[in-house]
């Protein structure tokens, strides 16, 4: 919090620069002396609501805007999760409004059971070649190939030939659930289903 305000000053004279105002301008319309509102925007004088008000009021902005609040970590820490051979690396924050995971699908002999859910799913193939059997449409999609589907139309994926297929996936709150989750509660990372 310190550092916020020790920024308040600063903050104040860009405000003011990007008015065109010059120090005497604004201090004049503040009803303060020119050497105060210097000494507030050099951070040699300490900031007061008396003395922020009426600037505040001026420059059409709020004390609020004066104080940098430090954004938070945005690096996205969460476990994989792993099953089946799949592995599902979250790509955004729980809670997001996102849904985005990484999914590394392993190669299979056979295609596995068709499955229905409620959802949609939309993927981009980022490595290798992935199988998609969407109802009566067997696809091969290759890197840099994207695709959108309802999952409640029969569906089942896996990487296509002897290699891994890695692909970004974007799903709604029914997609996740189906892929993230286990009865109701979220899976861990080395027991979640995934019903792809």
């Amino acid at each position: 919090m310190r550092e916020a305000l020790e920024q308040m000053g600063p903050r104040l004279r860009a405000v003011r620069h990007d008015k065109g105002w010059t120090l005497d301008e604004l201090a004049a319309r503040a009803g303060m002396s020119p050497s105060t509102l210097s000494r507030l925007e050099s951070g040699k004088r300490q900031a007061s609501l008396e003395l922020l008000l009426p600037l505040t009021r001026q420059l059409g902005i709020r004390i609020d805007d004066l104080i940098s609040v430090e954004a938070p970590d945005p690096r996205v820490r969460r476990p994989a999760i792993r099953r089946d051979g799949l592995v599902i690396a979250p790509l955004a924050p729980e809670g997001s409004a996102v849904h985005t995971y990484k999914i590394t699908y392993p190669p299979l002999r056979e295609l596995p059971e068709l499955r229905v859910h409620d959802g949609y799913e939309w993927l981009y193939v980022l490595s290798g070649r992935l199988r998609l059997r969407l109802g009566e449409q067997d696809l091969v999609l290759t890197r840099g190939e994207a695709a959108e589907f309802d999952t409640r139309i029969p569906h089942a994926i896996h990487a296509a030939g002897g290699k891994p297929a890695q692909v970004i996936s974007i799903f709604n709150d029914d997609g996740v659930r189906m892929h993230t989750h286990v009865g109701g509660a979220v899976a861990s990372a080395e027991d979640a289903p995934v019903a792809d």
